[in-house]
């Protein structure tokens, strides 16, 4: 009798813990209605993944009918954050080989932790990556005197500071601002834009920092860095910790305002500081690449920590050849003689 009593308990416990998880998995969807909703999209994989678990005990019992309902409710919203259904919010891009017809450059984007207490390991990934352009966030005054030993290397740059003195946003570039152009800072240093010259074509380099979800204040930053977003260049890419999910409607918000399409994700790239680093699958993937116009994504993927709770985001990617760069390639090839253009 206790046996059963307690096998009754259990079911009843579990079936109660299907209904309450039900409830912000669903309300996930309808974010696009309001703030509060998407909060719980970022969870959305969690959710679906306890509510699966706390299914299972339903199926010996008399609720095998919503337990299977249950499970099947959460393998829907599992799949959702795929990149490779593209059933996000957001529409995201897929990878293009590299052409051997054109130059590849690099790209690190990467929340260096305002009080990071391993600086130096940041400053020797990026010294052994030698990428062309680094996003940063999280530019604390700790940071900027760390940068500045990149100088050398990264003799292009632009540092925005946030009023909190933390906060701040940066882009590091080997190549020059192209011509007449300059950086330029927005929404009180939570967005840097750099038109930069790659081999002579102009990209739109953006690193982008945004605060946390409802009840916090990210939907009224992404209203506020709305016009710059709106006005970025044909060619433009986009790279940030936007504390929001691929498949949250935060994200989609940032992609159609500047028409850009998202890079598949590369994983969870922020867990918190205290877990264990074997643990990082359960973390969040926060950190965002965006690109359009002639911007060709070859690959993209997460390193190994440097002291911060987000790992870095290395892609790599290549420009669309002008016409005339294609009819030179083309002839050449023909003639027998492939080159490379400069880059």
């Amino acid at each position: 009798m206790s046996t059963n009593n307690t096998r009754n308990k259990l079911t009843t416990g579990a079936f109660i813990a299907v209904l309450v998880l039900s409830l912000p998995l669903i309300a996930g969807f309808f974010g696009r209605l309001h703030p509060v909703f998407d909060s719980f999209a970022h969870f959305r994989v969690h959710l679906a993944v306890l509510m699966a678990i706390a299914a299972l005990p339903l199926f010996a019992s008399r609720y095998r009918k919503e337990g299977v309902a249950a499970l099947l409710l959460a393998v829907a919203a599992f799949t959702t954050t795929s990149n490779s259904l593209g059933l996000g919010a957001v529409h995201a891009g897929s990878f293009q080989p590299k052409s051997d017809e054109q130059p590849t450059y690099k790209l690190l984007q990467l929340n260096l932790r305002y009080n990071n207490p391993e600086p130096n390991k940041v400053l020797s990934l990026i010294g052994r990556l030698r990428p062309d352009v680094v996003t940063l966030e999280e530019v604390s005054d700790m940071w900027k005197e760390k940068l500045a030993l990149l100088s050398s290397a990264y003799p292009y740059s632009i540092i925005c500071p946030y009023p909190n003195r933390v906060f701040g946003v940066a882009i590091l570039s080997s190549r020059p601002m192209a011509d007449g152009a300059q950086a330029n800072c927005y929404e009180r240093g939570s967005l840097a834009i750099a038109p930069v010259n790659f081999g002579g074509k102009t990209v739109e380099v953006a690193a982008l920092h945004l605060g946390w979800p409802w009840p916090f204040k990210q939907s009224r930053q992404i209203s506020a860095v709305a016009q710059p977003l709106s006005l970025l260049g044909g060619t433009a890419l986009l790279a940030g910790d936007f504390n929001a999910t691929p498949w949250s409607a935060a994200t989609a918000r940032v992609g159609k305002l500047g028409d850009l399409t998202m890079v598949p994700s590369v994983g969870p790239t922020w867990q918190w500081w205290r877990l264990p680093e074997f643990l990082r699958f359960s973390g969040l993937p926060i950190d965002q690449v965006f690109h359009k116009g002639d911007v060709i994504v070859n690959s993209a993927h997460t390193l190994v920590e440097a002291g911060s709770d987000h790992l870095p985001v290395l892609v790599e990617f290549s420009l669309k050849p002008t016409e005339k760069e294609q009819e030179t390639v083309t002839a050449t090839v023909s003639a027998g003689k492939p080159v490379l253009p400069n880059g």
